[in-house]
């Protein structure tokens, strides 16, 4: 990983006030029924989230986690924002590494709404999540329901989004970089297939 410019690796400052307003925020949110959610796509990155739960997502943040026989693909086409979305789909020899939140169940819905449950976009997807030394059982992570034959690149702002909800949670720089090269690689070969088609 020497070879690539720049730095992945970023940490949260928290300052004191801010870290005694997130613990009340636990103390109240551990007193309601919650869900265990796996972002793997734009839903990683806690301010993205936000915007469409409308409250703050930090203090749910568990930290990266693990899916086991999984893989990343980009077999789902958003209209909204006119490029490629991440997709997860089983493969035994492949794992995903995302972000494991706990979130009040009064935002289950609008994650619905987000992901598109019910315009048939993304469908629940049940799984085993592995943080530390833990397993999470029965947590909802979101897969495409009618997948692409082939990858769809994303656009920019996705691109982006993904990133850095990767870098900000924490995610393995590694695993960060392998992330900015299939994101980069398939706008890379789009580019390429684009050109050649305008020629032709």
């Amino acid at each position: 990983m020497s070879n690539q410019s720049g730095n992945l690796n970023h940490n949260c400052v928290i300052s004191a006030n801010s870290a005694k307003i997130l613990h009340s925020k636990r103390d109240l949110w551990h007193k309601e029924p919650t869900f265990y959610y796996f972002a793997y796509g734009s839903c990683m990155c806690p301010v993205d989230l936000k915007r469409s739960l409308g409250e703050n997502t930090h203090p749910y943040v568990i930290g990266p986690a693990i899916l086991k026989e999984y893989q990343l693909k980009f077999y789902g086409y958003s209209p909204k924002r006119e490029c490629g979305v991440l997709d997860v789909v089983k493969d035994r020899t492949s794992i995903v590494t995302g972000v494991l939140y706990q979130l009040p169940w009064r935002l289950s819905d609008k994650l619905d709404q987000r992901e598109g449950v019910e315009q048939g976009f993304y469908s629940h997807e049940v799984v085993d999540i592995h943080y530390q030394n833990q397993i999470y059982k029965n947590v909802r992570t979101y897969a495409v329901v009618d997948k692409l034959q082939q990858e769809i690149p994303p656009n920019d702002w996705y691109f982006n989004v993904v990133l850095r909800g990767a870098i900000t949670c924490g995610l393995p720089e590694e695993y960060c970089w392998d992330l900015f090269n299939k994101m980069h690689q398939l706008q890379k070969t789009h580019q390429q297939q684009t050109k050649y088609t305008i020629k032709t």
